[in-house]
């Protein structure tokens, strides 16, 4: 399968490698969704043979192209919350990273609901530092076409009152879906998009009938955290060209 005249798979496999040679001593890989385009078994199959490739943990999260039910019964050892979203949080000695399920089922736009809402409110009771993970958009970004589907309006009112009471504790948060480089603070918090290991959104800050996507230099970042700073770098894992090297003097 292709998308765009890109083979999906081949770009996953030459970003995981990419990270396996560069970054083997990173804590940990997220994935935040899509995982699949279609959510089928046969994709979450792959995916989770093309992960073996890597030598650190990986942290996957929901895409609105994913099924929950079919991505379980791939990665049954997955962890989930009460309800069955794919919530889970890992503590590291940085903080407590939360990774949060925004899909609604069978819609593109993001949600997170009451439920969701007081599991997040638990996860920041319990720790002092705090990163956030979501694969929809918590706020608009101005892109109209990309604000249709970003996290739904009634839900960013609840999530932005939290976020503002645990404005002390929420170092950064992250999120997909926009396959695009983004960054910005959201209630004085800050927050970073990430572009696409497959197709990237060319922004368009007009009201338009349709979205603008390309075959532009996919990338992912590396976030460093240390002690009370936190730097992020775009890697451009793709690229074939020529490149010129300087001594480092």
């Amino acid at each position: 399968m292709t998308i765009g005249g890109l083979d999906p798979y081949d770009r996953l496999a030459r970003a995981l490698g990419h990270i396996a040679e560069h970054h083997r001593d990173a804590g940990f890989v997220v994935i935040s969704g899509d995982l699949t385009e279609y959510a089928e078994r046969e994709a979450y199959a792959r995916l989770r043979q093309a992960l073996t490739m890597l030598p650190m943990p990986v942290r996957l999260m929901m895409g609105n192209h994913d099924d929950r039910d079919v991505f379980f019964d791939v990665f049954r050892d997955h962890p989930r919350d009460a309800d069955g979203y794919v919530n889970h949080a890992t503590d590291l000695r940085e903080g407590r990273f939360i990774f949060c399920d925004t899909v609604e089922t069978g819609r593109d736009e993001g949600h997170f609901g009451p439920g969701r809402l007081r599991w997040l409110t638990e996860q920041l009771a319990g720790c002092e530092r705090a990163f956030l993970f979501f694969h929809h958009n918590p706020l608009h970004i101005g892109d109209p076409s990309a604000d249709g589907y970003s996290l739904r309006d009634e839900d960013q009112g609840p999530l932005r009152d939290l976020l503002k009471a645990n404005a002390q504790k929420v170092a950064y948060m992250f999120f997909g879906h926009v396959h695009a480089p983004l960054c910005g603070t959201m209630s004085g918090i800050a927050f970073s998009g990430v572009p696409s290991t497959m197709m990237q959104r060319i922004p368009n800050l007009t009201p338009a009938e349709h979205t603008a996507i390309g075959p532009l230099e996919p990338a992912y970042r590396v976030v460093l955290v240390r002690g009370e700073d936190v730097v992020i770098h775009q890697i451009p894992f793709a690229y074939e060209g020529e490149l010129d090297w300087f001594a480092n003097t």
